[in-house]
C-alpha cells in the first residue's frame, strides 16, 4: 500500500519524527504541571508558534482554501475577523491571564482558574466549565480527525473508515506520550512547516499559469461561467453575513487550548515578544490560505481535466495543487503541513480535555490527594477516551471540517469568552455571573439554529453573535443582582492587577 512513492515516504518520515519528539518530551514530564502546562517555562518563540499552530487546525489548509475556492474573496472576512480577534487576545488577555492564574492558587486549567478567581465554596462552577470543555472539544477534535482522514484517504487511496484510524493514531501517539511539552515542541516545527507550504504554493500556482497577467485573464474567464465576481469582498452577501464572518474573531477570548499557551508562558514580557511573532505568522498563513483557494479557481479553470476531485470536494484544493505542481518529494513535505495543522490542534484539544477530567473532576472530587504520577497516567488514559469519542463523531464521511470547527469555535467563544474578559477587567463579577454567562453562551450556541425559523434572515447569522452578546449580558446582570465578592477576592484581584502592570 505504501509502495515507494516519494510523497508517501516523505510524509511517513514526518510522522515518525513528530512521534519521536513525544518520546523526548516524556523525559521532561515528571508531574501534572509538566504534563498540562510544561512547568510554565515556554519562551517567546515556542509560545507564539505553539499558540498559532494549535489555533490554526486543518481548516486553515483545507476548510478556508475550500471556502474561498467555492465563493471567492468574500470568505476572506473570516481571516480579517480572526486577525483582529487574535491581536486583541494577545494584547489584552494574554499577560493578564498569565498573572491572574498564578495569583489564583497557581491554577493550571481554565475551570480551576474560574473556581479560584471567584472563591466559590462549592464546585458547581468548575463542573460546568469542565463539562463545556469536554462537549465542545470532542466536537472540535472530530474536525481534526475528519481533516486527517481526508488527507490519508487521498494520499494512500484507502477507504475513509481506514484513513480515519491512520490519522487519529498518529496524532494521539505523541500527545499520550509527552503531554504539553511534546505538543508545544511539535507545534513549533509544525507552524514552521505550515507557513512554508502556505507561502510556496500560491507562488507556484501563479508561476504555472504564466504570471499575474495570465492569472488575471484566466480569472476573468472563470468568472463568466458562474457569472460570479470572485474578487469582490462583498459579493453575494449582506451586512449580517459579513458580520457573521468577521465575528469569528470574538471566539479567541474563550479558546482553552490557546489560553493555555498564555498560562504556560515564562513571563509577561515574553508574551509581548510572542505576540509580534504570532500575529506576523498568522497574517502570512491566512493570506497564503486565501491565495491557495483564490488562485486555485484560475488554475483549475485553465486545467478543467484536473478539476474532478476539487469540484466534488472543495476542501481538497490544496492537496490537489500540491500533488500536481510539485516534485513528489516536495509534495510530501507540503502535504505534511496539512497533517501538521491537524496534529497541532488535535493534540492541544485532547490535552486540555484530558486535563479537565484529571485536574477538575478526578483530583477535584474523587481523589484530592492523588499523586502526580497517578494524575499524569490518568491524563494519558483520558486522551484515548476522548479521542475515541471524536473518532466516533467523525465517522460520517460527509462531515465538513469548517462546519465542525465553526460550531465548536462558537461554543467556546460564547461560553468562556465573556467570562474570561470580565474576570480579568471587572472586580465586581461574581461566581453566579460566571455560571450564568457560561450556560447562556453554550445553550444559545446549541439552540440558535433550532429556535430561529429557517426562513428568517436571522437564521443565517453565525451563532457566535447572539450567544456572545447574551452571555455578556447574563454576566453583568446576574453579577449585579448577586452579593458582592468578598474582600479577599477583591484584594487578590487588585494584587494580580498591580503585578500585571509592574510586569509590563
Amino acid at each position: 500500500m505504501f509502495g515507494l512513492d516519494p510523497t508517501l515516504i516523505t510524509f511517513t518520515i514526518y510522522i515518525v519524527f513528530m512521534i519521536s519528539i513525544g518520546f523526548l518530551a516524556y523525559r521532561y514530564t515528571s508531574n501534572l504541571s509538566d504534563y498540562i502546562l510544561g512547568g510554565r517555562r515556554l519562551g517567546s518563540f515556542v509560545t507564539a508558534m505553539s499558540a498559532g499552530a494549535s489555533d490554526m487546525s486543518g481548516w486553515l489548509l483545507m476548510g478556508l482554501p475550500g471556502a474561498v475556492y467555492a465563493a471567492g474573496l468574500v470568505e476572506g472576512w473570516i481571516a480579517i475577523g480572526l486577525t483582529i480577534g487574535a491581536y486583541c487576545n494577545w494584547r489584552f488577555v494574554a499577560g493578564r491571564l498569565r498573572i491572574y492564574t498564578e495569583y489564583n492558587n497557581n491554577a493550571l486549567t481554565l475551570p480551576e482558574y474560574f473556581h479560584q478567581r471567584f472563591g466559590t465554596s462549592h464546585n458547581l462552577l468548575k463542573i460546568i466549565a469542565a463539562s463545556i470543555i469536554l462537549v465542545f472539544f470532542t466536537i472540535y477534535c472530530a474536525s481534526g480527525v475528519v481533516a486527517g482522514a481526508k488527507l490519508f484517504q487521498n494520499l494512500f487511496s484507502v477507504s475513509y473508515s481506514t484513513a480515519l484510524w491512520y490519522g487519529a493514531i498518529a496524532s494521539i501517539a505523541y500527545t499520550f506520550i509527552g503531554g504539553f511539552l511534546a505538543v508545544s515542541w511539535t507545534d513549533t516545527v509544525q507552524a514552521s512547516l505550515m507557513i512554508f507550504a502556505l507561502i510556496l504554493t500560491p507562488v507556484f500556482v501563479i508561476y504555472s499559469l504564466g504570471g499575474f497577467n495570465e492569472l488575471h485573464i484566466v480569472m476573468a474567464q472563470a468568472e463568466q461561467v458562474p457569472h460570479k465576481d470572485f474578487t469582490d469582498l462583498f459579493t453575494g452577501t449582506t451586512p449580517l453575513g459579513l458580520l457573521s464572518l468577521a465575528a469569528w474573531g470574538l471566539g479567541y477570548f474563550g479558546q482553552p487550548h490557546i489560553l493555555a499557551r498564555f498560562m504556560a508562558s515564562h513571563s509577561v514580557k515574553s508574551l509581548n515578544k510572542a505576540r509580534r511573532i504570532s500575529i506576523t505568522w498568522m497574517i502570512l498563513c491566512l493570506g497564503g490560505a486565501i491565495g491557495i483557494g483564490f488562485f486555485g479557481i484560475a488554475f483549475f479553470h485553465a486545467n478543467p481535466q484536473l478539476a474532478t476531485i476539487v469540484n466534488a470536494e472543495h476542501e481538497q484544493v490544496f492537496i490537489e495543487l500540491a500533488k500536481l505542481l510539485f516534485n513528489p518529494w516536495i509534495a510530501g513535505v507540503l502535504l505534511s503541513a496539512i497533517f501538521a495543522a491537524v496534529m497541532s490542534t488535535l493534540s492541544s484539544q485532547l490535552l486540555i480535555s484530558s486535563s479537565a477530567i484529571t485536574e477538575d473532576f478526578y483530583k477535584g472530587f474523587i481523589r484530592p490527594k492523588a499523586t502526580d504520577k497517578e494524575l499524569v497516567w490518568l491524563g494519558r488514559a483520558m486522551v484515548l477516551v476522548i479521542a475515541s469519542l471524536a473518532i466516533w463523531i467523525a465517522q460520517d464521511e460527509n462531515n465538513k471540517v469548517l462546519k465542525l470547527v465553526e460550531f465548536a469555535w462558537a461554543g467556546f467563544g460564547s461560553a468562556f469568552g465573556p467570562v474570561v474578559l470580565f474576570s480579568l477587567f471587572w472586580k465586581r463579577m461574581t461566581s453566579n455571573g460566571a455560571i450564568a454567562g457560561m450556560l447562556v453562551g453554550a445553550i444559545t450556541v446549541f439552540g440558535w439554529k433550532s429556535w430561529v425559523p429557517a426562513d428568517s434572515t436571522w437564521h443565517s447569522v453565525y451563532e457566535m453573535i447572539p450567544a456572545f452578546s447574551l452571555a455578556s449580558l447574563a454576566v453583568v446582570v446576574v453579577s449585579l443582582l448577586s452579593k458582592k465578592p468578598s474582600q479577599d477576592i477583591i484584594e487578590t484581584f487588585n494584587k494580580a492587577n498591580s503585578a500585571y502592570k509592574a510586569a509590563q
